[in-house]
């Protein structure tokens, strides 16, 4: 075989790789993609809130307000986990019944999280925090996550919640 028809091999071989390399990107972005309209399709059959963007935008979290959690937080009917990923010295108020994981040690405590099917809201200081941890979450397979825009900073509850530093673990 000569040298020119060698290179057009590898050349071939070298885009069939890559168009491989394309397929299975493409099947891991559908997948994802049905999961998350899975999801939205039980939380809608399910009766629960959620945002247009969610469905239209193939958003895989909601945004809430602190005054609509708040009201998600005061009901003893709904099941929910509430997770703050506030850094370890934050100083303000935290919601007791919260897990504390900030969001350094997320990635590793993820695991701490009873359910992945169970509402979560997620809080930290001032809501930046819990962006990227309903991200982290959503690459972790959690879907049913419910971020709590502006955090603890404009929580309605905030002058009654005890003041905690310490991690509370489950």
């Amino acid at each position: 075989m000569d040298l020119k028809s060698f290179q057009m091999l590898e050349f071939i071989n070298s885009r069939l790789n890559n168009i491989e390399k394309n397929i299975a990107r493409i099947d891991e972005k559908l997948d994802f993609s049905i999961t998350l309209q899975r999801n939205h399709l039980v939380r809608v059959k399910n009766g629960e809130e959620i945002d247009d963007s969610m469905i239209l935008m193939g958003r895989p979290y909601n945004d809430i307000s602190p005054q609509k959690a708040w009201s998600i937080y005061n009901n003893p009917n709904l099941d929910f986990f509430v997770i703050d990923v506030s850094a370890k010295n934050y100083k303000g108020p935290r919601l007791a019944e919260a897990i504390q994981i900030p969001i350094e040690e997320l990635h590793v405590r993820f695991t701490e999280i009873p359910s992945k099917t169970t509402p979560l809201l997620i809080i930290s200081e001032n809501g930046l925090r819990s962006i990227q941890a309903c991200e982290l979450l959503v690459k972790k397979g959690f879907f049913n996550i419910n971020n709590i825009s502006g955090g603890h900073e404009f929580w309605p509850g905030k002058d009654t919640t005890p003041s905690s530093n310490t991690d509370m673990d489950i």
